[in-house]
């Protein structure tokens, strides 16, 4: 699966996440799947509340949760997945990241800020055990 974010969605996502440092970021990807390759484009990124105001997980605010989606539709974008920051641990899933996992069919988006220079990776998740990378490309 190859998914394609914009320079500057990339760059907010890393500002955003060492402004909410030392605890984890999150928020919702919104955007296009191309049905001719299964290509996903991201065109919106959210920036919701982690109410768990936490470093080591994170939970959705329900209604800006709400909130965006109703504002993704309305713009004819579909929900792609989610992106969270891991402040102090590599990019990619935590045994709680899959086990919350709530679509296959979502990409997974992990800002990794350990070691100095963000590393952002894309993941699949499947039956909350099989993790797959995707092909993440910044443009």
């Amino acid at each position: 699966m190859i998914v394609h974010l914009k320079l500057e969605d990339y760059l907010a996502l890393v500002r955003h996440a060492r402004q909410e440092a030392p605890n984890e970021d999150c928020g919702l990807l919104a955007g296009r799947i191309d049905e001719a390759n299964g290509e996903k484009f991201v065109e919106r990124v959210f920036f919701l509340t982690n109410l768990d105001h936490s470093p080591e997980h994170f939970s959705l605010d329900p209604k800006e949760q709400f909130a965006a989606v109703k504002e993704m539709r309305a713009a004819g974008l579909e929900l792609l997945g989610n992106w969270h920051s891991h402040p102090a641990t590599p990019s990619r899933p935590s045994e709680e990241d899959k086990r919350l996992v709530y679509d296959s069919r979502a990409s997974y988006f992990i800002l990794s800020l350990n070691g100095g220079e963000p590393v952002l990776n894309s993941f699949h998740v499947e039956g909350q055990k099989d993790v797959t990378k995707e092909d993440l490309r910044i443009r």
